[in-house]
């Protein structure tokens, strides 16, 4: 079973909170309607942030909101941001295998991996 970590879990909650809301918001503002501690929810927005998922604005009216329309943001792309790059395997897309030399599906992999990592996902609001 594929499971994503908790900390992934809770930006697609953030990023689910952010697309029914058009204005810039704050990260407590979200902790209060998602119930994910704020410091959780200020470190996922940042990690967001710097992966260009949502942006940031500075100020006494600043806040987060998303860089683009939450139907255009892949959920590979938030675990990417979150976990780093997705491998269903150690041999995808070169890594080391202890079993390379006898296992026989050296690359198969690969085409199983692509299609995960950009099947669009329909985001349910």
């Amino acid at each position: 079973m594929l499971k994503l970590s908790k900390l992934t879990d809770y930006a697609v909650v953030a990023l689910v909170r952010l697309g029914q809301k058009s204005e810039v918001t704050t990260s407590p503002v979200l902790s209060r309607s998602t119930g994910i501690p704020e410091p959780t929810v200020a470190k996922v927005l940042k990690i967001l942030a710097t992966q260009g998922i949502v942006t940031s604005q500075r100020g006494a009216r600043g806040g987060y909101r998303l860089a683009q329309p939450l139907e255009d943001i892949s959920i590979a792309a938030v675990i990417q941001a979150i976990d780093g790059p997705i491998s269903l395997t150690t041999c995808v897309d070169g890594g080391d295998c202890d079993a390379r030399s006898t296992c026989g599906l050296g690359g198969q992999w690969d085409m199983v991996n692509a299609a995960m990592r950009f099947q669009p996902l329909r985001w349910q609001t």
